[in-house]
């Protein structure tokens, strides 16, 4: 097997090239993608849990889905366009 070392820069790059796609910074992307990745794996749970016993946690898991869509999804902001409401929002805090 042969392997392709990287330079540098293809490295960075390939750390920063999709967070930069959707307007984020690394570590701004990690934080993202962590905080869906634990609110999916509770969606799982109940998912599991309705599984077993269909009378617990009826809507749990769609309820989950359609607001973890609606984060990603609908409220994105574009990349190169500045949501100027999360700015005034840091700004009060």
């Amino acid at each position: 097997m042969k392997f392709k070392i990287l330079s540098m820069k293809a490295l960075f790059q390939a750390f920063t090239k999709h967070p930069g796609a959707v307007g984020e910074t690394y570590l701004q992307h990690m934080a993202a993608s962590l905080s869906f990745a634990s609110v999916m794996l509770l969606a799982g749970m109940a998912a599991l849990i309705h599984g077993a016993f269909p009378f617990l946690c009826v809507k749990t898991g769609s309820g989950i889905v359609a607001r973890l869509h609606d984060r990603m999804v609908v409220h994105r902001v574009p990349p190169g366009r500045v949501d100027r409401e999360a700015i005034r929002r840091t700004d009060r805090d």
